[in-house]
């Protein structure tokens, strides 16, 4: 069957062709052609991947956090083709619909969180986070309060790599382009336990790191700030977990200052988590989530916007066009499969397999390294987790260069059959919500043998 849709080429063939020809995000390419191109992936099912040498990787980081009820799903492919036969694409645009959009508008106002009932439709999670800012504005526009034109994020946020998705983003690699960040973006310092020197279950660290939004609330004016934005827990940053009253306390400072919460479930949504999304596990009330990656399981590129009654009321009954939109804003194919795989977490009960077994199994079996003298924290929630390694447990001082140990465990594991990422002095885990006990007992295995190698190597 393969055969029949790629030619059949070696796979020295396709890592040269691909130096000559590809351009990858995030990638530093004279690194990538000195080491001979890139590995190739050809199959997947279930958790694992294969590559053009055969090699198995047990992929713990679900693509990018996104392939949650795991590869090989023919009913989702099926359901592509039978959408593709119907109607393979229309618009949106100009007071036009389709059943596969409506259908799933109706599906996602369901499971989200009370009074987010209506939504907009986009292909990522970077374009959901800036049409967020495009509805934030346009509401205080509508309201004549057009100054009301900051947003603001935190440090160590992931907001996607739009212009404007990455002045959202907290992380200083994500401004490295001439103009970033654009204007009206703002950062408060972000709930990272680890790099404060906190616990990360001390209520007290929780209610100073919010009021550190406060803070920077005040500096630029309450009156100039159209809306916070933030991750239930900080994916791409870290998985950075909010201490206790974080959230609470964030939602009780932008409420008394009248400031919309944008939630971004990007990667915590769709069962992450334990719960259908971070808001459920948080009680996050927000005006807007951001939500894509485990909407489809990245099966097809999809993301969605839901708007809470506040804002959607408002946009709704004012004279006006909402001047934003994409092409392919609620595909039908892609809604089709997105809705499709709604219902295979629902019928396989991927939520709940996630707050009753992977939690556990991952809290268990990754606590158990905290012991190893790599190894600083373990954090997590649900199927979302991070160890923090360490030079010295007491300071915790990361290894210098920042980011050379954790880096050498990532690629041993990749030899190993193991599919992980660096992030700082840290490797994050996220794997598809399938993953079964064992399979978390094979992801432990492979991750201690690999610090085994580096602790010994250092």
């Amino acid at each position: 069957m393969r055969d029949q849709m790629l030619p059949n080429r070696s796979a020295e063939d396709l890592r040269a062709t691909d130096l000559a020809h590809h351009l990858h995000p995030f990638t530093d390419h004279t690194v990538l052609r000195a080491e001979g191109g890139p590995r190739v992936i050809t199959d997947g099912d279930g958790v694992y991947l294969w590559d053009t040498e055969g090699r198995r990787l047990l992929d713990g980081m679900a693509g990018l956090w996104c392939v949650n009820v795991g590869y090989g799903r023919k009913e989702l492919s099926e359901v592509a083709r039978q959408q593709m036969d119907r109607l393979a694409y229309y618009n949106t645009f100009f007071k036009t619909s389709h059943e596969p959009v409506i259908h799933l508008a109706e599906k996602l106002a369901t499971l989200t969180p009370e009074g987010v009932t209506n939504f907009l439709f986009s292909n990522s999670g970077s374009e959901a986070n800036d049409t967020a800012i495009r509805l934030v504005r346009s509401y205080w526009a509508a309201m004549e309060k057009p100054e009301r034109q900051v947003v603001i994020s935190r440090e160590y946020a992931y907001h996607g790599s739009t212009l404007a998705g990455a002045s959202l983003c907290g992380l200083p690699g994500m401004h490295g382009i001439a103009g970033l960040p654009i204007a009206g973006i703002a950062h408060a310092t972000g709930p990272y336990a680890w790099a404060a020197g906190h616990d990360s279950d001390d209520p007290a660290y929780g209610e100073e790191a919010a009021d550190a939004l406060e803070a920077k609330i005040l500096e630029i004016g309450p009156g100039n700030v159209a809306a916070f934005i933030g991750e239930p827990v900080m994916g791409a940053g870290g998985v950075i977990t909010p201490p206790p009253g974080y959230w609470a306390r964030v939602q009780e400072i932008c409420r008394k200052h009248d400031i919309l919460i944008i939630c971004d479930e990007v990667i915590c949504g769709f069962g992450r988590t334990g719960e259908w999304f971070g808001a459920d596990r948080y009680e996050i009330v927000p005006d807007i989530m951001c939500m894509a990656k485990g909407l489809s399981s990245g099966y097809l590129p999809i993301s969605a916007v839901g708007v809470g009654k506040r804002v959607a009321d408002t946009l709704r009954m004012r004279p006006g066009i909402f001047s934003h939109g994409f092409t392919y804003s609620g595909h039908p194919v892609a809604a089709a499969v997105a809705l499709k795989n709604i219902n295979i977490i629902e019928e396989e009960g991927l939520v709940e397999h996630v707050r009753d077994i992977v939690g556990p199994a991952l809290t268990r079996r990754l606590g158990i390294l905290t012991g190893h003298p790599l190894v600083g924290q373990v954090r997590g929630v649900g199927a979302m987790w991070a160890l923090e390694l360490t030079s010295d447990k007491a300071t915790r001082a990361p290894f210098a260069p920042v980011g050379s140990v954790a880096t050498r465990v990532r690629n041993l594991c990749f030899e190993r059959g193991l599919a992980t990422r660096a992030v700082r002095e840290g490797l994050v885990f996220a794997p598809p919500l399938i993953i079964t006990e064992a399979q978390v007992d094979e992801l432990a295995d492979i991750l201690a043998s690999c610090l085994d190698t580096a602790a010994a190597e250092l």
